[in-house]
């Protein structure tokens, strides 16, 4: 997690030849470089060796329950909107493995099982992923419940975002004031320009790989390019987000009909809390070999929307459709403030364009605020 050291006016150029040269650094020094790379019809995050892996000249089209994939005649490396995939699968693993007890002439015996540590760095990091990131901070990186895997993997974590300098119809970042620009919380900004990028420092640790890659300051017609390709993503993003006393609103409202009129479209499947990059709900179970004699206890990703999550004392506390959008979107976006002292909700779009039924949960709460968007 870079530590900030306040605004920086000098940009610099590098080129589209040279991103390879950043890439060679990063691995030199140990880091594992994830970006975007184009796999089964979407943009997703993967690991990545070398600039040929990016999705160059690959846009997407996203609206409300729909994702496309095209070739543009642009030749942008990061010409593409946020996808399924956010950085948490890195830094919180979809499965993970506690503990392990095994039977064996001497007992029972029990070992904690370490994971592997790595060192990320993030290639295309944009300003809604870093405000997400920043919300699971204060979810995992408490005082009081530290997940220290995430800890150590956040912590280490090097992040190079990019400027959008374009935006899908699901995008409303600006609502949220989350982006489309990244002010902080980076080591690294890029913003993709015609032949290369503007680069921006946010960190010593930026500060010391720019040192190592020897680039030339950007020129004032750079900088004129990347404001304008930064401008264009804002003009483009027309979703919106009723934010004014939200919270209150929806609590106000929890028995408003409009919640039963989203269950009759919702399936209940999940898709919004597994594409949405700050949800963090998660379920612990004990996974067993077919003779028993190993069992090993594992963590995996749940949602409030799987009826048994909410699974006590025999029966589930919330066993509609209904209970379980409310408690999804209620807690997202009003007690999430009352735990944590910040929105659920980066403006990411993801659960719109995800749902498989397109549910805007924009409208939604328009609807149920009595709001028009």
């Amino acid at each position: 997690m870079s530590e900030m050291l306040g605004a920086r006016d000098q940009l610099y150029y590098l080129s589209r030849v040279d991103l390879q040269m950043l890439f060679d650094l990063l691995i030199q020094r140990g880091y594992e470089v994830v970006g975007p790379r184009v796999d089964q019809g979407a943009i997703v995050y993967d690991r990545i060796d070398c600039v040929a892996d990016l999705p160059i000249g690959y846009t997407d089209e996203q609206s409300a329950g729909q994702y496309r994939l095209r070739t543009t005649d642009e030749q942008d490396c990061f010409g593409y909107n946020v996808g399924p995939h956010s950085w948490k699968k890195y830094l919180y693993p979809p499965l993970l493995s506690l503990m392990r007890s095994k039977q064996s002439d001497q007992g029972l015996q029990i070992e904690r099982i370490q994971e592997k540590e790595k060192r990320y760095a993030f290639v295309g990091v944009r300003a809604c992923e870093i405000a997400a990131m920043r919300i699971q901070d204060r979810v995992l990186m408490s005082d009081s419940h530290m997940d220290h895997l995430y800890a150590q993997r956040r912590t280490d974590a090097l992040i190079i975002a990019v400027n959008c300098t374009q935006a899908a119809s699901t995008c409303f970042c600006t609502s949220m004031k989350t982006g489309p620009r990244c002010t902080n919380g980076f080591d690294l900004a890029m913003t993709e320009i015609v032949d290369g990028f503007v680069l921006e420092v946010g960190s010593e640790r930026g500060e010391e790989i720019l040192q190592h890659l020897h680039l030339e300051k950007a020129s004032s017609e750079m900088e004129r390019q990347a404001q304008q390709r930064r401008e264009r993503a804002v003009e483009q993003i027309s979703k919106t987000m009723p934010t004014g006393d939200l919270r209150n609103k929806l609590m106000s409202n929890l028995n408003h009909p409009h919640w039963q009129d989203v269950a009759s479209r919702c399936l209940s499947c999940a898709n919004c809390t597994m594409v949405c990059p700050t949800c963090f709900c998660s379920s612990v179970e004990e996974v067993s070999d077919l003779t028993a004699a190993e069992v090993v206890r594992q963590r995996r990703w749940d949602s409030c929307f799987n009826v048994d999550f909410s699974h006590t004392s025999g029966a589930p506390i919330r066993d509609s459709i209904r209970s379980r959008y409310r408690q999804w979107l209620t807690h997202k976006l009003a007690t999430w403030i009352d735990q944590f002292d910040t929105s659920g909700c980066v403006g990411c779009g993801r659960c719109i364009t995800w749902c498989p039924v397109g549910i805007d949960l924009t409208k939604e709460v328009a609807t149920i605020c009595g709001e028009s968007v």
